[in-house]
């Protein structure tokens, strides 16, 4: 899977490292060392997956996280020295879909990047149908969420976790079922993950988002999405 890539890395071994050896895995790969070029970048040439330090000068990668996200959906891969859940919840809320902590594997890394870019990407299979829950409707094809006929801007983790909700509306799901369509089986992510993307989508498709009534929680168990 061939891939422009954008990475935003201000220390010059670890951009050299990351450069290699995404390009080894066929990736077309621009360096840029701070989150005022990566934010410029970005704009101007949109790359299919942005890979973003968050120890950065002039910009830190925070803050090109949540400028990007007020109008894009362009996937972001988090990389920090801190590896406080705090810190990674942050990222989350901000609208990274992912988050590796310093120090990677590069190989960890490689895999975390095909699997966001297949999320992101169209497939080959046959379309599958629109997915209609009340007013709630998601596109799996076009990529796309509407709720109340009002189009809805999702990340790609949000757009997964909501996709398999409403694919099976009234079933509850565990963080831990939800977070296998969201990270596969990589144990790294914890499940207040889910609960970061339940809140983010609550603001998103709930008239009261503190009192929703699509995006349902089960105390003691998980979430489920009201059956219409």
């Amino acid at each position: 899977m061939c891939a422009y890539l954008l990475v935003a890395e201000d220390d010059p071994k670890q951009a050299e490292l990351l450069r290699r050896y995404l390009e080894h895995e066929n990736h077309a790969v621009l360096v840029v060392p701070d989150g005022r070029a990566a934010l410029d970048e970005a704009r101007r040439n949109p790359p299919d997956l942005l890979i973003l330090d968050v120890m950065m000068p002039r910009v830190d990668g925070l803050d090109v996280c949540r400028i990007l996200r007020r109008d894009s959906d362009l996937p972001i891969l988090v990389l920090t020295a801190r590896g406080g859940e705090d810190d990674l919840l942050l990222g989350l809320d901000l609208g990274a879909d992912d988050y590796m902590t310093k120090p990677y594997s590069p190989r960890e890394l490689a895999a975390r990047v095909r699997t966001l870019l297949r999320r992101s990407r169209p497939t080959d299979r046959p379309a599958d149908p629109v997915l209609r829950q009340g007013n709630l409707q998601v596109d799996p094809v076009r990529h796309e969420v509407r709720a109340d006929g009002r189009p809805i801007t999702c990340t790609p983790g949000e757009f997964q976790l909501l996709h398999a909700l409403v694919a099976e509306p009234g079933r509850v799901f565990t963080r831990e079922q939800l977070l296998r369509h969201l990270h596969g089986y990589d144990s790294y992510v914890t499940a207040r993950t889910v609960d970061v993307h339940v809140m983010n989508l609550r603001r998103k498709i709930e008239a009261d988002p503190q009192n929703p009534v699509r995006l349902l929680t089960v105390y003691g168990v998980g979430y489920k999405l009201a059956d219409a």
